[in-house]
């Protein structure tokens, strides 16, 4: 009788060891995941993947502050300082006109990244990484956009959000979206509302004109802070190297703030390239304008080109709302 109590007492620990074992193994499952929204609606996402390729520069800051390892990324589009781009071990995609998409299928991601100048590329990599996560978060500041401002704003803080939620940083993102939302307040409350703004695209020693509300960087501005724009085109674009306006005419519009994008700052290293300080300060049409003058020109940090991550914005929007309020 002993006997038999023992061993189905022992038949009952191991049966009730497997059920917790099978509860604790479906909690963690459960755990293991978690759901963002990108472009495409909801995605399920592992938390705190191993494998991880980026092709958003609007994630890369981010990304190595937060000390998250990829295993490849489009080196040639990124900010020369990343530590990304130095390190050996992160396998060199290409840029977005010529990528290398097998290496993103040999590198054998678990999340794939998707954002900006890769969207064009969504399909080609679902394909080659059927087992990876696959997510896509741009958003559209083109001038198609019914609220390119709006979209920025937004899209910069569902990104951060949504990578918080990923790497179990959310306290991290909810300190950056807090810091971003009083940043553009610093900004709104600087900008007396009146003042006329020119923003400008200095490319390859050339002035191009980057219109107000859409495209990258400064247009989406004009709706975010309310900017009256000095001069306004109905056949503008969102070019990314800017308008084809004649410096004269630029002039002539003579605004009374001037906010700079230096695109070469980022893509260059040639030696001998003319900073975008110098292009303006050499161009002899816009010498007697009110921004010049006045000492009114802001220039976006070195490497927005290709850094347009929610530091980025944070930095330029500090340098924005202490210009505005001197």
């Amino acid at each position: 009788m002993k006997k038999s109590y023992v061993g189905k007492l022992t038949s009952m620990l191991l049966a009730c060891a497997m059920l917790f074992t099978l509860c604790v193994g479906s909690v963690v499952a459960e755990e293991a995941t978690v759901v963002i929204t990108d472009v495409n609606g909801e995605v399920t996402v592992p938390v705190n993947p191993e494998r991880v390729i980026s092709l958003d520069n609007r994630t890369y800051e981010t990304l190595s502050d937060w000390g998250i390892k990829l295993v490849a990324a489009p080196k040639g589009v990124m900010p020369a300082a990343s530590p990304y781009v130095a390190d050996e071990s992160v396998l060199d995609i290409g840029n977005h006109r010529e990528p290398n998409l097998e290496i993103i299928a040999a590198a054998d991601p678990q999340l794939v990244i998707i954002g900006q100048r890769f969207a064009g590329h969504a399909d080609a990599i679902r394909e080659l990484v059927p087992n990876a996560v696959v997510i896509d978060l741009n958003f559209d500041v083109s001038e198609e956009a019914e609220a390119p401002g709006e979209n920025l704003v937004n899209g910069l803080k569902n990104s951060t959000l949504a990578l918080g939620m990923i790497f179990d940083k959310n306290e991290e993102a909810a300190k950056l979206i807090a810091d971003f939302d009083q940043a553009i307040a610093d900004v709104s409350a600087a900008y007396n509302g009146t003042d006329t703004v020119m923003s400008l695209v200095v490319s390859g020693g050339n002035i191009g004109f980057s219109a107000p509300r859409s495209g990258r960087v400064w247009g989406p501005m004009y709706e975010v802070f309310g900017w009256t724009p000095a001069l306004d085109l109905s056949d503008a674009t969102s070019d990314h190297q800017g308008d084809d306006v004649s410096v004269e005419a630029i002039a002539q519009s003579n605004p009374e703030w001037i906010f700079v994008l230096d695109r070469d700052a980022a893509t260059s290293s040639a030696d001998g390239a003319v900073s975008a300080k110098d292009v303006i300060d050499g161009a002899p049409a816009l010498a007697n304008t009110t921004a010049i003058t006045s000492g009114h020109v802001v220039y976006a940090p070195a490497d927005t080109y290709t850094n347009e991550s929610i530091q980025t914005y944070l930095e330029l929007f500090s340098d924005l709302a202490a210009a505005l309020a001197e």
